[in-house]
C-alpha cells in the first residue's frame, strides 16, 4: 500500500556541487604516484560517480589500484583543506533554493546517493550548511558501485517509499542506469560531467534547477 510519501534522491558531484577542479587535480596526483600518464580531462570526468576502486580500474586497468586510491584520497583531503569544501565544491546555481523548497513540502523527502565516502559527504554537507535536509544518505563505503541499484533500494527502505514515489536526479549515465535497475524514474541534468547523449536511460533531462522543479511537479501529477 502506498505511503503517500515522495522521495527525491540526488547525486552529489556534478549534480548538486561542481567539484571537478579537485577531482581532476587529485586524479592527476594519483596517476603521478604510480608513474602513469594522466588521462585526458574528459576521461577523468567520465568516471565521476563510480566508486574509486572501480574508477581506477577503468582508467588504468593494470595499475596498483589500492595505491592509486590511497593517493587520490590523500590528495583530495589536502586540496580541500587548502580552500575549504564550500569553495572547492560550490553548489550549482539554484541548488540550495530548490533543496529548501522541496524540503518544505510535507510529503516530500530528500536523499543522497553518491560515490563519495561518508567522510567526504559529511564534510560537504557541513560546509554548505545542509544538515538535516537528507533523510537518507547513501555513500560508497557501504554499497557496490553505481550503477548497481543498492543505494536507491536502501534509500527507499530508509524513507519508507515505493519505486513509483521515488525519483533519482543525476548527471551521469551511472545514475540513470542505477535508477532503471532499481525500478525508479531517473531525471538527468545537463550541467554535469556526462554529455546529454549519455543519459539515454533518463526519463527526462533538465537544463537548470527551475526546470527540475517543474519536471518534478509534472511527474507527480502523472504518478500521484
Amino acid at each position: 500500500m502506498s505511503t503517500g510519501l515522495r522521495l527525491v534522491i540526488f547525486d552529489v558531484d556534478g549534480t548538486l556541487v561542481d567539484s571537478q577542479g579537485d577531482i581532476i587535480a587529485a586524479m592527476t596526483l594519483a596517476f603521478e604516484a604510480v608513474g602513469l600518464p594522466v588521462p585526458e580531462r574528459n576521461a577523468i570526468l567520465g568516471i565521476v560517480g563510480l566508486s574509486l576502486d572501480v574508477a581506477m580500474a577503468r582508467l588504468a586497468p593494470d595499475a596498483d589500484h589500492l595505491r592509486m586510491v590511497a593517493a587520490y584520497k590523500d590528495a583530495y583531503i589536502a586540496l580541500r583543506a587548502q580552500t575549504g569544501a564550500a569553495q572547492s565544491s560550490p553548489l550549482y546555481p539554484g541548488a540550495r533554493e530548490t533543496l529548501a523548497r522541496l524540503n518544505a513540502q510535507p510529503d516530500t523527502l530528500l536523499g543522497v546517493a553518491t560515490g563519495k565516502s561518508k567522510r567526504g559527504l559529511d564534510k560537504l554537507i557541513e560546509a554548505h550548511d545542509l544538515e538535516g535536509l537528507f533523510v537518507t544518505q547513501q555513500v560508497a563505503d557501504f554499497h557496490p558501485s553505481k550503477p548497481h541499484p543498492s543505494m536507491i533500494l536502501q534509500a527507499m527502505t530508509d524513507a519508507g517509499t515505493e519505486p513509483a514515489g521515488t525519483v533519482m536526479i543525476g548527471d551521469t549515465s551511472f545514475d540513470m542506469e542505477m535508477a532503471a535497475a532499481a525500478g525508479v524514474h531517473g531525471f538527468g541534468v545537463s550541467w554535469g560531467y556526462h554529455p546529454i547523449s549519455a543519459l539515454r536511460a533518463a526519463r527526462k533531462v533538465v537544463t537548470d534547477f527551475d526546470d527540475l522543479e517543474a519536471a518534478l511537479d509534472d511527474h507527480w501529477r502523472a504518478f500521484p
